[in-house]
């Protein structure tokens, strides 16, 4: 595989964190009181029923919403006082987000999707291509830096998104049932890839999946129910 940039050191620690959403004029509390501490490097599965509240704990990490109670640091950097501008800058550098659906550009090549986060960095554009074409090799679609999201597979477009989470090269990467959409191979090649990444270069991976056999993979495992962590919470 091809050599990508080490990450530096993280740490991600969640205190009294809470969310609720107002449905109706009613408030929805759908995370309680949620206490997490994960070491630089943790690879974790986030496993429990779908509304145990997985995904809203990615969110959060992410700066894609706010906590409404708690607080909430990656990297020492306290997210849940982020100003709009100021999640947007944390999420470019410091998270990899891949979704179940890819969410490639489909106007734009599979080498254009990747360079996207580097473009939106302001990182000079020959610059952004030489990473990109790094990363696509690195994911095995260096002859695929001209195909379109039409043109490629489901495995191979989430390659590409892979790709694109790495070209910061983020201490975190945030994975939301990336492989739910592919067929057992394609499914089995990207989980392998992102275990390779992210054990070859200490990146931090939660991953949430309601795979069970996807999650023994993992060296670790954060159980939620009902809003609440009750298996997992402190990786040290």
């Amino acid at each position: 595989m091809t050599s990508l940039n080490q990450p530096a050191s993280q740490n991600i620690v969640m205190e009294h964190v809470s969310k609720t959403f107002m449905m109706g004029g009613k408030g929805l509390t759908v995370l309680q009181d949620i206490n997490l501490s994960l070491r630089p490097g943790s690879i974790v599965a986030v496993t429990g029923r779908s509304g145990a509240g997985k995904s809203t704990l990615l969110h959060l990490i992410g700066a894609l919403d706010q906590p409404t109670q708690g607080r909430i640091t990656v990297s020492g950097v306290n997210i849940a006082g982020l100003d709009d501008r100021g999640a947007s800058r944390f999420r470019n550098r410091m998270i990899g987000f891949v979704f179940q659906l890819s969410h490639l550009l489909p106007e734009f090549s599979a080498l254009e999707n990747v360079m996207m986060p580097g473009l939106i960095a302001d990182v000079p554009k020959k610059s952004a291509r030489d990473r990109a074409v790094s990363l696509l090799n690195a994911v095995g679609l260096g002859q695929r830096l001209e195909h379109r999201p039409s043109e490629l597979s489901g495995g191979e477009m989430q390659r590409v998104a892979i790709a694109r989470a790495l070209f910061m090269a983020p201490p975190v990467l945030l994975a939301d049932e990336p492989t739910g959409n592919l067929d057992q191979k394609s499914s089995h090649a990207v989980q392998d890839l992102l275990l390779e990444i992210c054990r070859d270069h200490g990146i931090t991976m939660m991953l949430v999946t309601h795979d069970k056999d996807l999650a023994d993979r993992l060296p670790h495992q954060i159980v939620m129910e009902d809003g609440r962590i009750i298996e997992g919470g402190i990786v040290a």
